[in-house]
């Protein structure tokens, strides 16, 4: 029989590991905290990403695979992420939609094309999902739920005292990245967490040597999209990922610190 710590205790053992959990979010200087560690994350990424290979038709599309190769290959000679195993896949899907798992693994829809246009639109949505990854969005907002959720199973994956995490926590870390379409529940992120994975992705794709004012006319376009298709209350890409005013104002403030690094 599991024996459950007093809340007292619990309480200040889930503080404490939140504490010496805490983090930088590189660029952005931003602390955060996760209780879900980073080989805890790739291992999810990886496997979830096999199961969605196995599960959902690859697009054999040439001129598709050939842009997401190309755009994703100079993206990953300016994001540091350590051991990262990267791969970039087309799925034959129309709905435009992106996502970006732990352990480098990003998969792109058919349907996105039609939005992006070009090259640098879609480096601004493969950044941004990038970006989510990096600084470690869906591990963050599993935190904050665990720690919401204070008890003996709390302690328990705080501590690492359990040796795999439920179906259940892992399809809700990897829906918070979008993939949830896939396997799981899609959280979405906060109004901060989207803000500063629009900045980060604005970031490499200047670094990149992609003009980072094509994410503006990128959101535009995604705006426009979500006006014809009722809203993007039934597009898992735009309900989680909103695209208004407030967000491309935001970008608009931030530009000239991206062009500061653009070299085109």
């Amino acid at each position: 029989m599991k024996r459950h710590l007093p809340r007292s205790i619990a309480t200040g053992l889930l503080a404490l590991v939140a504490l010496i959990s805490c983090m930088t979010v590189p660029d952005s200087g931003r602390r955060s905290f996760s209780l879900i560690s980073p080989g805890q994350e790739k291992q999810m990424g990886l496997s979830s990403f096999r199961k969605i290979k196995r599960e959902k038709p690859i697009s054999r599309n040439a001129t598709y695979n050939e842009t997401l190769r190309r755009v994703g290959t100079r993206l990953t000679r300016v994001i540091d992420m350590p051991g990262a195993e990267w791969e970039f896949v087309v799925f034959e899907d129309s709905e435009p939609n992106a996502f970006a798992l732990p352990g480098g693994k990003v998969g792109v829809h058919t349907g996105l094309f039609q939005i992006t246009k070009n090259d640098a639109g879609l480096a601004a949505v493969v950044g941004h999902e990038i970006a989510h990854v990096v600084a470690r969005h869906g591990a963050e907002r599993m935190s904050r739920q665990t720690l919401a959720a204070v008890g003996g199973a709390a302690i328990g994956i705080a501590l690492g005292q359990d040796d795999e995490m439920s179906s259940a926590q892992k399809a809700a870390v990897l829906g918070a990245y979008g993939a949830g379409v896939t396997v799981g529940a899609i959280l979405p992120f906060s109004r901060s967490q989207e803000r500063e994975a629009d900045e980060l992705g604005a970031l490499y794709m200047a670094r990149a040597g992609y003009d980072p004012r094509e994410s503006v006319e990128l959101w535009r376009r995604f705006a426009e999209y979500r006006k014809r298709s009722g809203g993007g209350s039934k597009v898992p890409f735009l309900s989680t990922h909103p695209t208004d005013a407030a967000r491309i104002a935001a970008l608009q403030e931030f530009m000239p610190r991206a062009l500061q690094e653009y070299r085109g």
